[in-house]
C-alpha cells in the first residue's frame, strides 16, 4: 500500500515526518510512505526546504492520504484551486489528518458525520466549520481519523500499520523506536491510543 504524507508550504516537521518515518520502517512489507507536495520544494514552519517525492496528483492514486499540519493551513483551506487536487475518496482510501490538517478534512466534507482531533491552536478553527473535536489525540470512524498534536503523529502511524499490516507489525514498529527502557509502555501507550480511539478493545 502506497502512502501519501500530503505536506504543504509551512508544515510542521513532526507530524509529516514521524508518520512517514514509521510507515516506513513496513516497507519490506508492501507499505510505503511519500512525502507528497503541491510544489517541488515546500518549506517547513521553521525554515527547512524539503523536495517532495511525489506530486500532489499522487494523492488520487494512493491507498492512503494523511493530510499534515502547519502554519498556512488557513490559505489551503481557501484555495478551491488546491482543495480540488484533493479527490479523497473512503470508500476506497485510508484518510487521516493530522492537527490542522483537520480543517482540509472539514473543508472537503469528510468530517460531517464524525468528531474529530486536532490541535490546541487549530481546535476554534475547526469547530467554527461545525465539527465537534474532542479533547483526545486520536479518534477514528471507518476509514477517516484524525489525531490532535504533534507528537499523536504516531499514533495516526500506528493506525495506518494496524489496518494495513496488523497489530503484531504496529507493536514492532513501536518497540523498535520506544525510548529505551521504555518500549512496553510505548507499544501499550500507542495501541490504547488506536484502539480506543477507534472505539475497540485491545486484546
Amino acid at each position: 500500500m502506497r502512502v501519501a504524507v500530503v505536506t504543504f508550504d509551512g508544515f510542521n516537521e513532526l507530524d509529516s515526518f514521524i508518520a512517514s518515518a514509521l510507515i516506513n520502517r513496513c516497507r519490506a512489507d508492501g507499505l510505503e510512505a511519500f512525502i507528497t507536495t503541491p510544489a517541488p520544494v515546500v518549506t517547513s514552519m521553521n525554515g527547512v526546504p524539503v523536495t517532495g517525492q511525489r506530486p500532489i496528483e499522487f494523492v488520487s492514486e494512493a491507498e492512503v492520504v494523511l493530510i499534515g499540519s502547519g502554519v498556512k493551513t488557513r490559505d489551503v483551506v481557501a484555495d478551491d484551486r488546491l482543495l480540488s487536487m484533493l479527490p479523497l475518496d473512503p470508500a476506497r482510501q485510508l484518510i487521516g489528518s493530522q492537527c490542522s490538517g483537520a480543517l482540509v478534512l472539514a473543508r472537503l466534507g469528510l468530517l460531517e458525520h464524525m468528531s474529530a482531533c486536532a490541535d490546541r491552536t487549530s481546535r476554534p478553527f475547526v469547530e467554527a466549520c461545525g465539527v465537534t473535536v474532542l479533547d483526545a489525540p486520536f479518534h477514528a470512524h471507518g476509514n477517516i481519523a484524525t489525531a490532535g498534536g504533534c507528537l499523536a503523529s504516531q499514533y495516526l502511524a500506528t493506525w495506518v500499520i494496524t489496518r494495513a499490516l496488523g497489530e503484531e507489525a504496529a507493536r514492532a514498529v513501536l518497540d523498535y523506536v520506544a525510548p529505551v527502557g521504555e518500549n512496553d509502555e510505548t507499544v501499550e501507550r500507542g495501541l490504547r491510543a488506536v484502539y480506543g480511539g477507534s472505539g475497540l478493545t485491545l486484546r
